[in-house]
């Protein structure tokens, strides 16, 4: 916005404030809609919440299809004790 409104909202008593109708509509922030509130020296800014929890390449590529040959039991095993072993050898007896 090269020249920025200036509009006003008031803070209720529950610390809610509405926000105008033309920055909803122009934002597209409907019902529901999650905004991240950040507190910056020049004031409060609000931005769009992300809609998905930031992933890593390693939480997504667990969940594709394996295209080898099927793994025993005794392989599973073997992988998730390997998985494991790096937190085992962090606890306490």
């Amino acid at each position: 916005m090269a020249n920025p409104e200036r509009l006003v909202t008031t803070v209720s008593t529950k610390g809610q404030v509405t926000l105008p109708s033309a920055i909803r509509k122009r934002r597209q922030w409907g019902a529901g809609t999650r905004l991240l509130v950040e507190d910056t020296p020049e004031g409060v800014l609000l931005r769009s919440a992300p809609a998905f929890a930031a992933t890593r390449s390693e939480d997504v590529f667990a969940s594709l299809p394996h295209s080898g040959k099927p793994k025993t039991l005794k392989e599973m095993d073997a992988g998730v004790l390997a998985a494991a072993r790096p937190v085992l050898t962090t606890l306490k007896p």
